[in-house]
């Protein structure tokens, strides 16, 4: 029998005394006890009927025993499905009929709304780790035989964000997430002696399937926290080797007076993602810290595709280069055809990460995943002169202009240096003459003010003039996703009738 996740990530477990998981309030979950809570709720949920190719949709808070759940999925040969806390009922029940899912796992305060939704076993799971599921486990026996499954099984179903249309339902096979955290072990340098900071959610690809993936394939322990706390974190920071982290837990930690080098000086590497990184935030954390912070390039379809080096120069602004295993080029968004080093275009990849396609959309897997295995990202991005790859902005947030071209990270970048600006997103809204027109939205620095005046004077000096943006809105915040992530679509709904009324 041969299940190539469960026996690469959680069978060394087995004789793992030592600490997996360290909670917040200091208490240590050995291996061998993570994998008895494993095989109990494999046992649990063979025992609420489900068999080996079932999804199992859980929207629930983040625990050690939410974390278990996901190994008890492997062993069992169940797809996780994994939901995001904040999604509302409406959206609850479109991922659970589009997935058929054989039975849920959700928080005991949605439970009868779930029950409303669907007639298959609810089970409830809370953020202590008590409901319904662990009554199930602790009857359960300790012990569990995983099911046999083969490299190209689906392991996981992940549903993207869907801020166009219809989420669609990326389909992860076990070789998918396995080979790919082998490469991030490797080119990452995890030994079983590091101990990451794990403040990230586990819905998602980057707290599951690259921080806990890889601290399990490489016998390393986590700090387990719920959420990201900066007292929590500072707390922690001295007795870590490594945190992975989105662009706001290091702009918050960059707040506070107490973060500083010694307090890092313990850490061998911090990661960034899910969203760009700032040429200003990594360029003052590294004064503050002497630590250069390693960004990278993935996505829900593909976990990660690019990496900046671990020995080498770390370039702000450029997400580094291919990863081991994988294939990238830039490509003409009309004709497909490959486009030289500096054009920017449609980013594709192709290599044991890349998903299996999209769940029951054999049209959009075909729109997007080619003949030949390359998949087209939608991101829009180019390769410079040393190789390393620099993300220009989504497809669908490029800007036409009077039939001009305009990608709003060429912009953005402009913006966020002027005096006064902390960050900022750029979008094109309907346009009575020009199709769109370029509109900036900006957020002030703390303390700060800006002068509109004075940005339009840079861009008039620096861009060309259907690059420039033809009005300037100053907001409070940008909206984000749970990931980090600005929500251009909500701003672009926001500032719809700039122009046109």
């Amino acid at each position: 029998m041969t299940n190539p996740l469960y026996d690469r990530l959680f069978a060394p477990l087995a004789s793992r005394d030592s600490d997996l998981l360290l909670l917040a309030d200091g208490t240590a979950i050995s291996g061998r006890a993570f994998l008895s809570r494993v095989h109990r709720l494999a046992n649990a949920l063979t025992g609420a009927g489900l068999k080996p190719g079932d999804r199992l949709a859980v929207q629930v808070e983040k625990s050690p025993e939410a974390l278990a759940l996901y190994g008890a999925c492997v062993a069992a040969g169940v797809v996780f499905l994994p939901l995001n806390t904040a999604y509302t009922a409406a959206e609850l029940e479109y991922f659970i009929t589009d997935s058929e899912a054989g039975a849920v796992v959700c928080g005991p305060a949605a439970e009868t709304t779930v029950r409303g939704i669907t007639s298959v076993p609810v089970l409830t799971l809370d953020a202590a780790g008590q409901g319904t599921l662990t009554d199930a486990a602790d009857r359960a026996a300790d012990s569990f035989a995983p099911v046999d499954r083969a490299r190209d099984d689906l392991a996981a179903l992940l549903y993207t964000s869907g801020t166009t249309g219809r989420s669609k339902g990326a389909m992860l096979s076990q070789w998918n997430l396995l080979s790919n955290t082998e490469v991030l072990v490797t080119e990452w340098r995890f030994t079983e002696a590091d101990i990451l900071l794990h403040a990230l959610p586990i819905f998602h690809t980057h707290g599951l399937f690259v921080a806990s993936n890889v601290v399990l394939a490489s016998g390393g322990t986590m700090v387990f926290l719920p959420r990201f706390d900066a007292d929590t974190v500072i707390k922690w920071l001295p007795r870590v080797t490594s945190m992975m982290g989105v662009p706001t837990f290091y702009t918050r930690l960059l707040s506070d007076a107490r973060f500083t080098k010694d307090l890092t000086a313990n850490m061998r590497l911090f990661t960034s993602g899910s969203a760009p990184l700032l040429a200003e935030t990594h360029r003052e954390f590294e004064a503050r810290t002497g630590h250069r912070i390693l960004e990278r390039y993935g996505m829900t379809e593909t976990n990660m595709n690019t990496s900046n080096p671990y020995d080498g120069d770390r370039r702000a602004g450029t997400v580094g280069f291919p990863l081991p295993g994988v294939e990238l080029k830039i490509t003409d968004p009309e004709t497909g055809a490959t486009l030289p080093d500096g054009e920017a275009g449609l980013i594709e990849v192709r290599g044991d990460n890349v998903f299996q396609g999209y769940w029951r959309m054999p049209e959009k897997t075909a729109a997007e995943l080619r003949a030949d295995g390359f998949f087209i990202t939608g991101d829009i991005g180019t390769v410079d002169g040393d190789g390393y790859v620099h993300i220009v902005g989504r497809a669908k947030d490029l800007i036409i202009s009077g039939g001009y071209n305009i990608y709003p990270k060429e912009i953005e970048l402009l913006l966020d240096e002027q005096p006064g600006v902390l960050e900022s997103a750029v979008i094109g809204v309907p346009h009575p003459d020009f199709g769109e027109g370029v509109v900036a939205v900006l957020v002030a620095a703390p303390g700060q003010s800006i002068d509109a005046d004075a940005i339009r004077s840079v861009a008039s000096d620096r861009l060309a003039k259907f690059k420039q943006p033809k009005v300037i809105e100053v907001v409070p915040e940008l909206p984000r996703n749970t990931m980090g992530k600005v929500q251009k679509n909500l701003l672009r709904d926001q500032f719809a009738g700039v122009f046109t009324g």
